[in-house]
């Protein structure tokens, strides 16, 4: 295996310029640890658990309203007991930062619905306490659930931290979902409050959802009282009004929590199987993104972080924990293409984030449209530009090297839901390597296993995590007895988290690349590949704005079928002389085992909310299965997408 290429290395001044360096030499102060570069310092995070998460809790200063016990109980996996004995709140270290900064921005929101709009830290904490208060009045108590069917807008983030401060528990949709995906996933928590909105504007196009809303509020027989946030020129009616909930008096405070205590839910994809309800809780969540956002991301006080994101994503949830760090936080709602693809860099500019959050795909994109962000705007404050969703292929780091050179720092990153943060990640401590993460992330033990659990380097295998981390869920909500928890995560192998990437570590480098999903891979004449190793050829060919791989296996042991789908660009035709491009540039860069038996054109690759590329169930569908059981339409980005894969499952059937 050919080792990646290095970019960039750690710069020369990383100990005195970046938070990392100062971590380091606070350990060096205070627990007599040196770390020689950052795989020293990585193991020791994985093999001195109780080291390593005692000293993040200590050098961020954790404000516990009751100390902890000890800070391992059980380190079963599932079942770790963390910080026992501890009480705090989540809320109150989010809005700590501003008790030294009351006039400092904290939140800059940019919409299409609406103008701009600002707060400071002072501005923030006391439409907190007003919301709080308000909660309180509509009955709302710790342990209760409070939805929201909202935006990436300031109200969804005072929202939830009003109802963090109380201790009751929160969980939120996207309005691009329609009514069936948010009963789907709201019906199972049973929440006592929905805040809403009525409708949007998303890029030139105005969105009603009184249907929708309404359908929501008859399916959830627990609601107490719905809020409507006023977003838009509609009005809903019998709810109580966004100014009405923070028209009373104020009331700070935080309720302390012990350190399991559920702080929000948030719920699978769905796109194979009904959402799952994945409970997260105060102290883990606190921890893990103190340590990421400062450690990995470099974010301090007077930064500003910018990651498009809707609220149906861990990523709303990573970027508002900015806030525990002191950085300001950019809320961006509407169409992120809008009106062009050079509309983010732009909002990067104009708010002078220094760590901007992007989407693979967004970045090839612009790579493909020959943009040039670093000379055509000033991003003089920008340090780190992160990605994560889905592998980022070696022309994606050579051009944004190309860009911005070795100033900005591209941490890409691979994690999710299930942990609320990173797994695999990089940091202003690691090199930057063409094609792959740098590394695990501080604390997470992750290595890749073979199917009879053996740990594999310099080749693929099941990404697992061998030790507990205080970010993993503390259960699925209403999963009594944990059974469905232990099977999504512990089945393959008891007592360590199977994860479901395809992933390959390299001994040499100490980097990694995520081949995409392991349940995806593809495997003919046990030549195992990954999918994303297809994709990266198949973003080089002009004519292919996107593409999809599946591979159906034969039962008899004999090859299968490798089926391939392609979205053309404005133009091009899928003719013989395309194929044949496709067919020998595969065959050139994997094997002639992985040269697809037949290609069809589609008009729309089909993509979850995320942006994931949904092979399995396009898989299940063309093996049978209904469009309607595989995926809810609300989960997929484009609804109509597995149109197409139904009707073709139809023709092969009836052949």
């Amino acid at each position: 295996m050919n080792e990646p290429e290095m970019l960039r290395a750690p710069a020369a001044d990383v100990g005195q310029t970046t938070v990392i360096g100062d971590y380091l030499a606070w350990l060096e102060q205070h627990r007599n640890l040196a770390c020689a570069d950052y795989r020293a310092l990585h193991r020791w995070s994985v093999t001195d658990l109780e080291g390593f998460w005692s000293s993040i809790w200590e050098y961020f200063d954790v404000r516990a309203h009751t100390p902890y016990d000890r800070v391992l109980g059980r380190r079963d996996m599932p079942g770790a007991e963390w910080f026992d004995g501890a009480t705090l709140n989540y809320a109150e270290h989010a809005l700590r930062p501003g008790e030294h900064m009351p006039g400092d921005l904290a939140v800059l929101a940019r919409s299409q619905t609406r103008g701009p709009v600002q707060l400071t830290w002072g501005e923030l904490a006391q439409q907190v306490a007003h919301a709080r208060a308000g909660l309180r009045r509509l009955g709302v108590r710790r342990g209760d659930r409070v939805v929201a069917y909202l935006p990436n807008i300031p109200e969804t983030l005072v929202a939830f931290l009003a109802t963090a401060s109380l201790g009751a528990i929160w969980s939120s949709c996207a309005p691009e979902f329609g009514a069936r995906g948010v009963i789907d996933r709201f019906s199972q928590i049973e929440p006592t409050i929905l805040l809403t909105i009525s409708g949007y504007r998303y890029g030139e196009k105005d969105i009603d959802r009184r249907e929708e809303v309404a359908a929501i509020r008859a399916a959830l027989p627990t609601l107490r009282h719905t809020v409507h946030v006023p977003y838009g020129a509609a009005h809903l009616p019998d709810t109580v009004s966004w100014d009405d909930l923070l028209a009373g008096g104020a009331e700070p405070g935080f309720e302390a929590v012990p350190f399991a205590h559920p702080l929000w839910v948030l719920f699978s994809s769905g796109t194979t199987g009904q959402p799952k309800p994945i409970v997260h809780a105060h102290g883990g969540i606190l921890l893990e993104h103190l340590k990421n956002h400062s450690l990995s991301w470099d974010l301090r006080p007077g930064d500003r972080i910018l990651w498009f994101t809707t609220t149906a994503w861990m990523m709303w949830n990573s970027l508002v924990s900015g806030l525990l760090v002191g950085a300001s936080v950019v809320l961006i709602d509407g169409n992120p293409l809008h009106p062009d693809l050079d509309w983010q860099w732009r909002l990067a500019e104009n708010t002078g984030a220094t760590l901007m959050g992007a989407s693979p795909g967004f970045l090839m994109a612009c790579r493909k449209q020959g943009l040039t962000p670093a000379t055509d705007h000033d991003l003089s404050r920008l340090r780190q530009i992160g990605a994560a969703g889905s592998p980022l292929p070696p022309e994606g780091y050579h051009w944004v090297h190309e860009q911005f050179g070795p100033s900005v720092l591209l941490n890409v990153g691979s994690g999710g839901t299930d942990v609320c943060s990173g797994i695999l990640q990089g940091s202003p401590l690691q090199p930057v390597w063409a094609g792959a993460i740098s590394g695990p992330c501080l604390g997470v033990a992750a290595t890749a296993y073979d199917e009879q659990g053996n740990e594999v380097i310099d080749e693929l295998g099941e990404l697992v995590i061998t030790q507990p981390m205080p970010s993993m869920p503390t259960g699925f909500w209403g999963d009594t007895d944990g059974s469905r928890y232990r099977d999504t995560y512990f089945h393959a192998y008891p007592g360590v988290w199977r994860h479901g990437d395809w992933v390959r570590f390299s001994a040499a480098t100490g980097s990694c690349t995520v081949a995409g999903r392991s349940d995806a891979t593809l495997n003919r004449g046990g030549v195992r590949l990954g999918t994303a190793e297809f994709y990266r050829v198949m973003e080089e060919l002009p004519a292919v704005d996107d593409s999809l791989v599946v591979h159906l296996e034969d039962t008899a042991g004999g090859p299968g079928e490798l089926l391939l789908f392609v979205a053309l660009r404005d133009g091009a035709e899928l003719d013989d002389a395309l194929r044949k491009l496709i067919t020998t540039k595969l065959r050139n860069a994997l094997s002639p085992r992985h040269v697809p038996d037949s290609i069809h054109a589609v008009p729309v690759v089909p993509r979850n909310r995320t942006g994931k590329k949904l092979e399995v169930p396009v898989k299940k569908i063309l093996l049978g299965a209904a469009s309607s059981e595989v995926a809810g339409r609300d989960t997929l980005a484009a609804p109509a997408s597995l149109d197409t894969f139904a009707a073709l499952a139809a023709q092969r059937l009836a052949h």
